[in-house]
């Protein structure tokens, strides 16, 4: 894990105290002539166990705390480990930069591809910078005018989903984010190229489906996608956000209900522990699911992507009389 500071969720303890007592060990082999090789690989193999015990059966809420983990990849990370020569560009030519959502054209493995990302920060400076990955309504016209040369130009569109949702203040709602999601929406139903859409973190709301209205969506195996937090759905149904865990099982937000909902088309593995532990990997994952997904999409004929992604979203959901 690149990240420097190494920190954990409640869960995550057991395996984090483990880890410390490795790194005194592995810091007194190195600083002493005393031979520490058996109780390393004692330690390594009690962590390897540990590992499967906390990370195999996680309930839906620690999936969602895992999605947020805060030394899990964000896009830039990712972008940056993928592609080469992305080129961001700026402004939606109505109102301003939106630093929450960013965007430009790139190459993956010599394809050119038009690259979205929403982004969140690390810490309180990047995060009030990126408004938290909560996208504005002049972030989401941005994306379209990106999405629209890319349409232009015959690029694919790959879209790396991470937010909470989309800003819901005062300023927003003036400059009418719904209308800009909802325009998204519409836009990207007709796009004449292919559209992956990846959620790496948290996938919330209309703020994800935005920029999400593809013809693969493909899912982090610790991320979730919901029509709502489920911090906010607690407070809903229940009126008090401690209900969250609750609230996330209910909703049926993690990778694997949703694959056998048919809102993802596939889940992509996290390396053992979770995304946090190894970036590379990670990025290695989220490279070869990509290029395989823009394989197929290739064989796909111009003019028809429009109908299939309506009959992909159309088929999604079940009704009874």
């Amino acid at each position: 894990m690149p990240a420097t500071n190494k920190q954990s969720l409640d869960f995550e303890r057991p395996l984090l105290d483990l880890e410390k007592q490795l790194d005194v060990l592995m810091q007194s082999s190195t600083n002493s002539d005393m031979d520490f090789t058996d109780e390393i690989k004692a330690i390594e193999k009690k962590i390897e166990q540990t590992k499967r015990q906390v990370y195999s059966d996680l309930s839906p809420w620690q999936k969602v705390q895992l999605s947020r983990h805060p030394n899990r990849p964000y896009s830039p990370d990712l972008i940056k480990r993928i592609f080469s020569g992305f080129e961001e560009l700026h402004g939606d030519r109505l109102f301003k930069d939106d630093n929450a959502l960013i965007g430009g054209p790139a190459s993956l493995d010599g394809q050119r591809v038009m690259v979205i990302a929403q982004q969140k920060g690390r810490n309180t400076e990047e995060n009030l910078k990126r408004n938290f990955g909560c996208p504005n309504p002049e972030g989401y016209r941005k994306a379209l005018r990106l999405m629209k040369m890319a349409d232009r130009f015959g690029l694919p569109i790959i879209s790396l989903i991470d937010t909470p949702g989309a800003y819901p203040g005062i300023g927003a709602e003036e400059r009418h984010v719904a209308e800009a999601i909802a325009v998204n929406l519409r836009e990207m139903s007709n796009f004449e190229v292919p559209i992956i859409a990846l959620v790496i973190g948290e996938g919330g709301s209309g703020g994800a489906l935005g920029v999400a209205v593809a013809d693969r969506v493909l899912i982090l195996e610790n991320a979730y996608y919901s029509v709502i937090s489920p911090e906010g759905c607690a407070a809903i149904l229940w009126k008090d956000r401690a209900f969250a865990a609750n609230a996330a099982e209910a909703l049926k937000l993690d990778a694997n209900e949703l694959l056998n909902l048919g809102i993802v088309d596939k889940i992509l593995p996290e390396p053992a522990g979770g995304a946090h532990r190894d970036w590379d990997v990670t990025a290695q994952t989220i490279k070869v699911a990509l290029l395989g997904e823009l394989q197929e999409l290739s064989k796909v004929q111009s003019g028809e992507f429009a109908q299939l992604r309506y009959e992909k979203f159309r088929k999604m959901g079940k009704f009874t009389a």
